[in-house]
């Protein structure tokens, strides 16, 4: 946690400001070594730690539907394999580039650490906006684009997963493409896939539940009832409405939701399961707003950052909290939803002012934990019920969270470095154990 002063705490912000959107490289390098301040580990460590092991990049042709042919970019990104497997998203959207994937695969490496799981970190994309797609484009680009990794994947190197604009069909058609050219159905080599192809039940809404119940935690540890919780949430997608839908269940009060369409405010509480998520129903918020008595429209998406809220779950895209709206952020307790939601410089402050940020790589692991209990299904032909999957998942977060307080709580640091303590004291030991090859 920053001791610093106020004088020196105006100067650093007005350098980071300078520098600012910080792209997800710099910014999981610098909570890296912020956080191995705090732990007693080899430098040589940290310093491998800051470079994949791998970054693949490969052209994808795709043949469009009037026939023209189109050159895509491809990236794979592959960090630190460990403790097993590289594990992450694909993700189909314009602003994917080497750099965020390297960045993206470096969380995953600390997400798959804080939660105990066998894997590394790996994260990837093509440069494409999946609006100008038809669904035929998408699928002969998904198709593509898995021969062109088919070497660098598979159940035991690499095993995607659906990130922003793909999804459980997109993830079908790759472990097609894959098993089509390996000569036999191969479901282990990504996950996130509809169960009829061996995915798991639970996947879809597991970084929502799992943000759900990392802000149940979170409210009862700091003494919040969570009965009347109040709760605002960015990003009415998979995961915001997700764990909206859950936190109002459990008897919080969710106050704010967004979309890209637009956000919509009722301090008296809003009826989650009657607003379709983004996947359900694209900018339903709106009208939402338009249609319910009580309800009042706010300005854009970014509004809501701003609530008097207990708990603000951002579950958008990242750096939406930045220098230039931290102080105007006035929640008690923000749950990362998103990944990188909080830029290095707004974190800091956050800290500095008492305001409690428990970050994405423990708040949204259910997405990569139930992935693992897939991955285990597709290995050992085995299906779980969805009972079972939340039962593990619950089992697994309240462990993770377990861990990670006992590091606030043993240090008096922040839950950010806490959980980059957990994860780092994971992978160190498991270097030290297997050595440095020759």
């Amino acid at each position: 946690m920053s001791t610093g002063t106020a004088g020196t705490g105006e100067k650093r912000v007005a350098t980071d400001e300078q520098n600012e959107p910080e792209s997800a490289l710099e910014t999981a390098r610098r909570q890296l070594e912020h956080a191995a301040a705090h732990l007693d580990v080899d430098p040589g460590v940290i310093e491998r730690l800051k470079h994949p092991t791998t970054v693949h990049r490969v052209a994808v042709p795709l043949e469009r539907d009037d026939g023209s042919v189109e050159v895509f970019t491809g990236y794979r990104a592959q960090h630190d394999d460990v403790r097993g497997p590289y594990k992450g998203g694909l993700r189909f959207h314009p602003d994917v580039s080497e750099e965020e994937c390297v960045g993206l695969s470096m969380w995953m490496t600390w997400k798959c650490a804080v939660m105990d799981l066998p894997f590394g970190g790996g994260k990837g994309g093509v440069v494409v906006d999946p609006k100008d797609l038809s669904d035929g484009e998408h699928e002969r680009l998904t198709r593509r684009f898995a021969e062109e990794l088919r070497k660098f994947v598979g159940p035991k190197k690499d095993i995607p997963a659906p990130d922003m604009g793909t999804n459980a069909q997109t993830m079908a058609w790759f472990m097609d493409a894959y098993s089509m050219q390996e000569g036999e159905t191969t479901p282990g080599v990504v996950t996130g896939k509809p169960p009829v192809v061996g995915g798991s039940e639970g996947r879809e809404e597991a970084p929502g539940r799992s943000v759900a119940i990392i802000t149940r935690e979170a409210a009862d540890h700091y003494d919040y009832d969570l009965d009347g919780l109040t709760v605002a949430v960015q990003g009415y997608g998979s995961v915001g409405a997700n764990a909206a839908r859950l936190l109002d269940d459990w008897g919080a009060d969710v106050v704010a939701v967004s979309d890209s369409g637009g956000a919509v405010h009722d301090p008296t509480g809003l009826d989650t399961h009657a607003i379709p998520s983004f996947a359900e129903q694209p900018n339903a918020v709106t009208d939402y707003g338009v249609e319910t008595a009580g309800a009042e429209l706010l300005g854009d998406g970014n509004d809501i950052l701003e609530l008097d809220v207990d708990v603000l779950i951002p579950a958008a895209v990242g750096n939406v909290i930045t220098v230039d709206n931290v102080n105007d952020i006035r929640a008690d307790v923000v749950v990362e939803g998103a990944n990188g939601p909080t830029t290095f410089a707004a974190d800091e402050i956050l800290a500095e002012r008492g305001v409690h940020v428990i970050p994405d790589i423990l708040a949204n692991a259910g997405g990569v934990t139930v992935s693992y209990f897939e991955w285990l299904q597709d290995i050992n032909r085995r299906t779980w019920t969805l009972e079972e999957v939340n039962s593990e998942l619950e089992s697994e977060m309240l462990s993770a969270w377990d861990a990670v307080r006992g590091e606030v709580e043993a240090k008096d640091i922040t839950w950010r470095d806490a959980a980059y303590v957990v994860a780092l004291d994971r992978i160190a030991e498991a270097k030290s154990v297997r050595g440095l090859w020759p």
